[in-house]
């Protein structure tokens, strides 16, 4: 039986033929890599951060404050990653987060993303941002695991249709974020005077929505563009949002609704009272408020409030199959990681996408063993001393 263990083998195997892997398998040097092989703009949208970029160092300064304690003499010759959530049996505890703009990276974009995800059996998130529309992905994914991520516009009829085209594509769980309502400081795009939307990159959902194409009067062409653009700058982000609109979306969405950028254990409490499913513990990477709270720090309180009520789980700084281990340990469900598989597409699209993935639940399962562990479920606070 092949374990995810076996692609460590697979590469040492192709090494005694002199064939060396395409792309980094440290995940943490990704990073530099695909610096290389994108513009300034494109490589800054994606690794930069809101601010001084505080919050980012951070979520990764955080997992270096606990260690993984191994226990020994344990019988880890069978391993199992797979964990179930709101009914799904997934593989590994491991999804896509939802990323926009992919195509900006690759030109494949977002499909290669979904087909490298599915060829693994992992969910992948599919951003409101994302520079291919949903049907689209959807294709891509084939029968691939898949959810979706809103961004809740101003309008409720858009928001309603976006929604309703996302269920009716086989999207299975509604992701809100809701904390981006507006962009961030980021003076690396600033200084770049760069925001890809305004160059139609990342509206395609929009462009792509009866109620939208409504709004500017018709099917979105060259001759319009300028008009729909300014259309979408009027709609992204809604900042009069309340806990009281939850109550709107949740008639309008059959499936599970999950809350991303929950940091505090009062909101989650309020996301279970208002009748959501999950929340992501997420600061968006360190992309919204510098110098906010770790994501890995804010973990275990939310945990510790909701997490006999809600599907707790996680994103922000996640690079390495330690980093899982840590995030499972302290009460995340799962693990979303985003930034890794996005280095990974500019390198080699679905083929990197892959390899990212791979690399990632190699050392996730290898760890574990090493750990003297045989699944998430052998986690918890004990597997972890802090620093």
């Amino acid at each position: 039986m092949s374990t995810p263990a076996d692609f460590q083998n697979e590469i040492y195997l192709a090494g005694l033929g002199d064939v060396l892997p395409g792309f980094p398998t440290d995940l943490t040097k990704l990073e530099d890599a695909a610096r290389d092989v994108l513009s300034a703009r494109a490589f800054g949208y994606v690794a930069g951060s809101a601010g001084s970029e505080r919050t980012a160092r951070f979520n990764r300064e955080a997992f270096d404050r606990w260690r993984i304690v191994p226990r020994l003499l344990r019988d880890v010759s069978v391993r199992d990653l797979s964990v179930e959530v709101f009914g799904q049996r997934m593989p590994a505890p491991v999804l896509l987060a939802p990323l926009g703009v992919q195509s900006i990276l690759h030109a494949d974009g977002e499909r290669a993303t979904a087909r490298a995800a599915a060829a693994l059996g992992l969910t992948s998130v599919l951003s409101t941002a994302s520079s291919t529309a949903l049907e689209d992905v959807a294709e891509a994914a084939g029968t691939g695991p898949r959810w979706y991520q809103l961004y809740w516009p101003k309008s409720r009829e858009l928001a309603a249709s976006l929604v309703a085209r996302a269920e009716a594509a086989g999207y299975q769980a509604l992701v809100v974020t809701l904390d981006t309502f507006t962009l961030a400081w980021r003076p690396r795009d600033l200084d770049g005077a760069y925001l890809p939307f305004l160059r139609a990159v990342g509206v395609q959902n929009y462009f792509s929505d009866p109620v939208f194409q409504a709004m500017v009067g018709g099917p979105v062409t060259d001759a319009n563009r300028d008009a729909a653009l300014l259309t979408w700058v009027g709609q992204f982000g809604n900042p009069a949002l309340t806990w009281d609109d939850l109550a709107w979306l949740r008639e309008r969405w059959s499936g599970p609704i999950v809350l991303k950028g929950v940091q505090h254990p009062d909101d989650a409490r309020r996301a279970a009272a208002a009748g959501m499913d999950g929340v992501v513990v997420s600061n968006h990477g360190g992309r919204q408020v510098d110098g906010a709270v770790a994501s890995l720090d804010a973990l275990p309180v939310v945990a510790e409030a909701v997490g006999d009520r809600l599907t707790v789980l996680f994103d922000s700084g996640i690079r390495t199959g330690s980093d899982v281990i840590k995030a499972l340990a302290l009460g995340a469900r799962a693990v979303l990681v985003g930034r890794p598989f996005a280095y990974g597409l500019a390198l080699g699209g679905e083929a990197g996408v892959r390899h990212v993935l791979r690399s990632l639940l190699a050392d996730l399962d290898l760890t574990l063993a090493l750990a003297g562990l045989t699944g998430p479920g052998d986690l918890g606070p004990d597997t972890l001393v802090r620093a």
